[in-house]
């Protein structure tokens, strides 16, 4: 299965050091060339050479052959960038944790899940201890997730 990733659930899962969890769920994963660059800015949270890293995929360039939708042009560069190539490479998932891109992917019929979705997984799989722990530990270093999504989704597993 062809799985893409925006930029904001690498920074995420980078802020509590589990960013191996994508290849552990996922196996390799796709990336356009925007949101390598957009993580290699730099920031307060630091985000490994994702070039370096074996089980990434750089997608360079913008797909030719697709007709661009107005709405993209509401997206930043790397989210508008992943769809486009999702869509291209008939991707099987696709993580986004931005609402407008979220319902943009899902209308163009594209199977989202965003952070929160990749930690309940994890657990699922006993990757991690606790969703609610690493969830909050995401917030506590200034990734905003709010108190009643997680409560939802940690009720959902009997946490």
């Amino acid at each position: 299965m062809t799985v893409f990733s925006d930029t904001t659930p690498i920074i995420a899962l980078s802020s509590i050091g589990r960013l191996s969890l994508l290849p552990e769920l996922f196996g390799p994963i796709h990336l356009a060339g925007s949101v390598i660059d957009e993580c290699a800015v730099g920031g307060r949270i630091a985000v490994p050479d994702l070039t370096s890293l074996d089980w990434v995929i750089p997608i360079l360039g913008t797909p030719s052959d697709l007709r661009i939708f107005p709405l993209l042009y509401e997206l930043d560069k790397g989210e508008r960038d992943t769809l486009l190539w999702a869509m291209h490479m008939q991707a099987g998932q696709v993580l986004l944790d931005e609402k407008m891109g979220r319902n943009l992917a899902e209308y163009l019929g594209l199977n989202v899940t965003g952070t929160l979705g990749v930690l309940l997984k994890a657990k699922q799989m006993g990757l991690i201890e606790t969703f609610r722990e690493s969830a909050e530990a995401m917030r506590q270093q200034g990734i905003y997730f709010s108190d009643i999504l997680i409560r939802r989704l940690a009720n959902r597993i009997g946490e």
